[in-house]
């Protein structure tokens, strides 16, 4: 730099008429990022420093005596030193990134009045009438904290809107076209959502930037650590965090325990009875660390005996008293584990994590051991009989393993569908389904297919084809596109014919706003250090966010996540379009599928030209399909069949109100999941109570896995009596206490309950 700096005393005058003193570093940094904006690696410090020294120079010649200069006048000048210089390319640039700040600047004008009111919605209404405090389903926008989270939320997409975002893709989602997921994250560059690699942070130990934690010995600390693990990472994300292979990553703590547990029995055994004097302990305790199974033969033992048949027997008691006390000790972890995530506070105290955990396909002893436990813990439920919401449990089914009776883990299987029958989870995967079977590999339970619970899922990886696992990535950011406004536009319903050109050439220039939106966010994402995400990226959660400095962009790891075009309301774009959703006709059905295949070729596309992970995921329609049939319903008004309820139906999925066999809805809907490899899943609604007829409930699972299904979930009535805390289907009377509704129980009667339950 020069010194001529030094000499220049002026007062900038700012756009809003604050005066401040100038500052030549403030001009220097204009220029270098002018210049960092291009690819020319041809530049570096003295072109910029060039720049600068002549921008000063013309500062000082015209405006010295002035004592005053207007920002506008010193970036005019920079630009024309760009271009006298002939750096034509950072001139474009800077001048083209000066336009669109000056724009954005107007629009945040224009919105400052819609912002102020919807700010003072927030404040003076409830969540239930006002839709910003509706988006995220897991916060509670009636609390305080709630409330401030919301504020934030709707500041920032304001801000985004107005200055990190094309106008062309604000005005996109403003209108209706599309849908901008988690936009109040944008500014910040987070991502959405991770399978999380516990393995490596059982075996290093991590730190939540407030201690470092030493790696678990025992089973209560590795559901503990877990549970940390998920709520530390939730506050780096926008999205949801997972677990790929709760049964793999939690064994190890089931023989740490039994280990610790064995060997205190027996010393105690033998301490009692005095022998243990006799024997050599420390042998003993050798001989138990050996072990890598908490099955073996007790016989192995024997040496150690002495020949002593009542030690021979110390040995097996210990053993079985051992594993009991080790089984018990594990379902305390997950009933812990359970209650932790869902009281567990993040983010301001607003939210619970939302969190999900994958399991079944561990054949080991203690693997098992988890799953058997989860499960029981899981059926129990919270404190008062509630159903816990979180995690989402889903249950990997796999041939060999768990579908056949003759398999090792047929009885968690069966187990799954039992506790499902009661409360609503296990959901179910299919790792069989041939889209999810191209990549596994035996024994390598990375390649195992997990979803988060929403539906998201992320293992196909056009970066690097070696590493097509599930562990350790996850999605980016996703868009949906409103596809029952293209079959109004285009369809039956506003033309006599179907114009189906018409249709697919917007659908294509949609896809394209899409991407370039997705790229754009991509950018912000990449610009992001590793010390922005400390938990996600500085304990190396992230594919290969170990290998980066606390200042290291995170651009060079971000490209194993994946970039995903979602959609929704497949059923009523075929509505508008030929008066059939695919539910009622093949011809709809073959349009329907016609449809998505368009999408996902243009994603698979993208990929294949950017060398990213673009995908398309059936788009969850929490919050957005109410969103989305409203602004549509103000443009074209009732339309039967296609804006006549308060929502859109989700993704690719047949209308609930539509009368279809199971078999038949799962036949129609596999297909899609073939495509959306972003991310789906399928609904089966049951009427009655399911846990009288655990068979049938499993059958359904079982037409899932034999259809094609990726991911499926069966959902029930659930009812419970704040009374007695009975769950299950409650009609005229309560099963659990006789009791009427509106009804009071006698205090003898609610006494036996109480008796009961304990």
């Amino acid at each position: 730099m020069t010194l001529v700096e030094n000499e220049i005393e002026l007062t900038v005058i700012k756009r809003e008429g604050k005066r401040v003193p100038f500052n030549g570093e403030k001009i220097a940094i204009a220029i270098k990022k002018g210049f960092d904006s291009v690819q020319n690696d041809e530049y570096d410090e003295t072109d910029s420093n060039e720049v600068y020294n002549s921008v000063l120079d013309a500062i000082k010649e015209e405006y010295i005596d002035r004592k005053t200069i207007k920002i506008e006048s010193i970036q005019d000048i920079i630009e024309n030193k760009l271009k006298d210089l002939g750096y034509e390319d950072v001139f474009k640039s800077f001048s083209e990134y000066r336009d669109r700040r000056a724009a954005s600047r107007q629009i945040f004008i224009g919105r400052t009045h819609k912002l102020a009111k919807v700010v003072e919605s927030l404040g003076l209404n409830e969540a239930e009438a006002v839709d910003a405090k509706r988006e995220n389903a897991n916060v509670d926008g009636n609390t305080a904290m709630g409330t401030m989270l919301q504020y934030g939320s709707t500041i920032s997409k304001e801000f985004a809107k107005s200055y990190l975002m094309n106008p062309k893709y604000a005005e996109a989602h403003d209108n209706g076209q599309i849908h901008i997921h988690d936009m109040d994250f944008l500014p910040m560059g987070t991502t959405t959502c991770l399978q999380i690699d516990l393995k490596k942070l059982f075996e290093k130990g991590f730190s939540t930037g407030h201690g470092f934690l030493r790696p678990p010995k025992d089973i209560s600390s590795y559901s503990a650590l877990a549970a940390i693990v998920i709520q530390s990472n939730q506050n780096d994300q926008h999205g949801g965090q997972s677990i790929p292979a709760f049964d793999y990553y939690l064994a190890p703590g089931i023989l740490l325990t039994f280990k610790k547990q064995f060997k205190q029995t027996i010393y105690d055994f033998l301490e009692l009875e005095e022998f243990i004097n006799f024997v050599n302990f420390k042998k003993i305790s050798e001989q138990i660390d050996k072990l890598t199974s908490i099955e073996f033969d007790i016989e192995t033992f024997n040496y150690l005996s002495k020949d002593t048949k009542r030690i021979k027997d110390i040995f097996k008691i210990a053993y079985d008293k051992a594993l009991a006390k080790t089984n018990r000790a594990t379902y305390q972890a997950m009933e812990a584990f359970i209650h932790n995530l869902n009281t567990m506070h993040s983010r301001a105290g607003a939210q619970v994590p939302f969190s999900s955990i994958n399991f079944g396909t561990d054949t080991s002893p203690e693997g098992r051991m988890v799953m058997k436990n989860y499960l029981l813990a899981l059926d129990a439920g919270l404190g008062h009989g509630e159903t816990p919401i979180f995690p989402i449990s889903i249950f990997k089914v796999k041939e060999g393993i768990n579908y056949n009776p003759s398999d090792p883990n047929y009885d968690l299987f069966k187990l799954s569908c039992e506790v499902s029958a009661k409360r609503l989870f296990p959901n179910f995967s299919f790792i069989d389904s041939p889209f999810n079977l191209q990549y596994y590999k035996p024994g390598d339970f990375n390649t195992e297919i997990s979803y988060m619970g929403c539906r998201t899922r992320a293992i196909g990886n056009v970066v690097d084809k070696d590493r097509e696992i599930v562990t350790s990535r996850g999605n980016l950011s996703f868009t949906s596109i409103n596809l029952p406004r293209l079959g109004i536009k285009y369809g039956i319903v506003s033309n006599k014919k179907a114009d189906l050109d018409g249709f697919f050439k917007e659908l294509e220039s949609l896809m394209e706003l899409v991407k370039g939106q997705l790229l754009e966010r991509y950018a912000i994402q990449c610009n992001k250090k590793v010390k922005n995400f400390p938990f996600l990226m500085g304990q190396g959660l992230w594919l290969d966010s170990e290998k980066l400095r606390p200042n290291d962009k995170v651009k060079r790891v971000l490209k194993h996540g994946t970039l995903t075009f979602g959609f929704i309301g497949l059923a009523e774009c075929l509505k508008a379009l030929i008066g059939e959703h695919h539910g009622e006709s093949k011809k709809a059905q073959e349009l329907g599928l016609k449809i998505v295949k368009f999408m996902r070729d243009k994603a698979d596309q993208y990929a294949e030209e950017y060398k990213l992970n673009f995908s398309l995921i059936a788009t969850p329609a929490e919050g957005l399909s109410g969103r989305f049939v409203n602004i549509d319903k103000s443009i074209y008004g009732i339309i039967p069949g296609v804006t006549d309820r308060e929502y859109y139906t989700n993704s690719f999925h047949i209308p609930v109100y539509y009368n279809i066999s199971i078999k038949n809805k799962l036949h129609l809907e596999a297909p899609y999941h073939a495509l959306t490899n972003g991310g789906h899943i399928s609904y089966i609604e049951l009427d009655g109570d399911p846990r009288e007829n655990v068979e049938a409930f499993e059958s359904v699972i079982r037409i899932m896995k034999e259809e094609g299904i990726g991911y499926g979930a069966v959902n029930h009535p659930v009812d419970r009596d704040p009374v007695c805390g009975y769950v299950g289907i409650i009609g005229d009377v309560c099963p659990g206490c006789g009791r009427r509704e509106g009804e009071g129980l006698s205090v003898e009667k609610l006494h036996e309950i109480e008796c009961n339950v304990k």
